[in-house]
């Protein structure tokens, strides 16, 4: 008979995007401690069993940019003294620019990452690699976290090519021979730990989560997934709660350099705090956050009321129950 700690928490955050400014100014600057950019939520993170964001970014010293993109993303790899004042546990490499600067730099994030003790998902050498679950430990519960993303389909990972953890879906959820690939990997979680939790880098950049990718999201549920954290969307989206298992369409941007949508207010999410217990979601806290000058910050009265309201109006039509604690938003099931 399993014994599970009383209560866990995973910590997930939306895109940490290290790039650009972010790198220019802080990393760049000697004189400048890199944590400076977790502000004031370096306690979120510690309370945490596991802390899990999704690097929106490719951190390496190798490469040249894709002159084919727009926006291409490269931290140097001074981003990791960053990421491990933060204590992170897990990054998710499955998005659309861990492969801005080519494979050479996206293989080198990989071994540093796992150098600092980071374990990682959705990227690879092959498909097997970049498709395969990374498994870490909460107090004593295992977590097995694989990594996903539907973005740039010339990246996906083959047999002998390195790349991403590419899907693509429809109507009915994923379609062949991806629907296979993820259940298969979902199987393989759950034989190596109590709790899967599914990284999605999907769906559009703006607005509320579509008809399809509802579907998926459920789908990787009923697969035998426990949390559907997804990010891609700049601003946080609806949640779902029930039997035990949970969707966050979006958990929108955590730290980045981009201009602000002034309707959308991309600028403000939550350090999100998942509750385990007993090997199922139990409730999900939401701690208000603002980037503002390259740093998360805790976020005002003012726009942790908005933040509130929002995810509120979002997730009451999914029969979530809303209410606010001192500090943040509770959510549990309707």
């Amino acid at each position: 008979m399993s014994v599970y700690p009383p209560t866990v928490r995973l910590g997930l955050t939306g895109d940490v995007m290290l790039g650009r400014l972010v790198d220019e100014r802080i990393l760049g600057d000697p004189g400048t401690d890199p944590a400076c950019i977790w502000g004031d939520v370096l306690d979120l993170f510690a309370a945490a069993d596991a802390r899990l964001v999704n690097l929106e970014c490719v951190v390496a010293a190798s490469g040249r940019p894709d002159v084919r993109k727009v926006f291409t993303f490269r931290a140097r790899p001074r981003a990791l003294d960053a990421l491990k004042a933060a204590r992170v546990t897990f990054a998710g490499l499955a998005n659309n620019h861990v492969l801005d600067y080519g494979p050479e730099a996206m293989l080198e994030c990989l071994t540093l990452l796992r150098a600092s003790q980071i374990a990682v998902a959705g990227a690879g050498k092959n498909v097997e690699e970049a498709s395969a679950a990374a498994t870490i430990t909460a107090k004593s519960l295992k977590v097995a976290v694989l990594a996903m993303t539907d973005n740039e389909p010339g990246w996906e990972a083959e047999e002998d090519r390195s790349g991403v953890n590419f899907v693509r879906y429809d109507a009915h959820g994923l379609v062949r021979p991806y629907r296979e690939r993820i259940r298969s990997a979902i199987d393989a979680a759950r034989e190596a730990a109590e709790v899967v939790v599914v990284c999605a880098h999907l769906g559009p950049n703006w607005g509320p989560p579509t008809r399809a990718l509802q579907v998926l999201a459920r789908q990787v549920l009923e697969f035998g997934a426990h949390v559907y954290w997804g990010h891609s969307n700049h601003s946080v989206q609806a949640i779902e709660l029930h039997g035990g298992r949970a969707i966050l369409y979006s958990t929108g941007d955590f730290v980045d350099d981009y201009a602000v949508d002034p309707e959308e207010r991309n600028d403000l999410s939550f350090f999100f705090e998942v509750l385990v217990r007993n090997a199922a979601v139990d409730s999900v806290r939401l701690h208000p956050v603002r980037i503002e000058g390259l740093r998360v910050h805790r976020a005002s009265p003012d726009d942790a009321r908005w933040l509130s309201r929002r995810i509120e109006v979002l997730s009451r039509p999914h029969g979530t129950c809303v209410g606010e604690e001192e500090g943040g938003v509770v959510l549990t099931p309707g």
